[in-house]
């Protein structure tokens, strides 16, 4: 789903609709959480920076992102 369309779905009416567009911005927010994950690493950043940053555990950013 794109985002002028993940736009114009939430202010509908139709649960279906609303969950759909749900599911596509938590999607999206996946993507852009490793993408900000994998640069902090480039850029030097240990994983308690990145989970303090991210408002979680040091174990848990690892455990999800850790290779």
């Amino acid at each position: 789903m794109e985002q002028k369309e993940l736009a114009q779905t939430l202010g509908s009416h139709d649960p279906a609709v609303g969950l759909r567009a749900v599911g596509a911005l938590h999607r999206l927010a996946e993507q852009v959480e490793a993408a900000a994950v994998t640069r902090a690493r480039q850029q030097g950043w240990s994983w308690e920076q990145i989970g303090d940053a991210l408002g979680v555990s040091r174990q848990s950013v690892h455990s999800k992102y850790g290779r």
